[in-house]
């Protein structure tokens, strides 16, 4: 049987606007660019470490 995959429910709270530009771009590679977008992202280290740096910025529910 295949393991079922964890995952990770990000949504985007907060605007990037007047914000650094590598968290602008650390949003866009999560695949969120418009307010209360929603996405469904495999829980890896890599995606982990690229939502601790724009923690503020986003919500997390497993």
């Amino acid at each position: 049987m295949a393991a079922k995959k964890k995952t990770l429910k990000v949504t985007q709270i907060a605007s990037p606007i007047r914000r650094q530009a590598d968290q602008r771009a650390t949003l866009v590679g999560l695949g969120l660019n418009k307010m209360h977008k929603t996405r469904e992202l495999e829980d890896t280290p890599s995606v982990r470490g690229m939502i601790n740096k724009v923690h503020h910025l986003v919500r997390v529910e497993d």
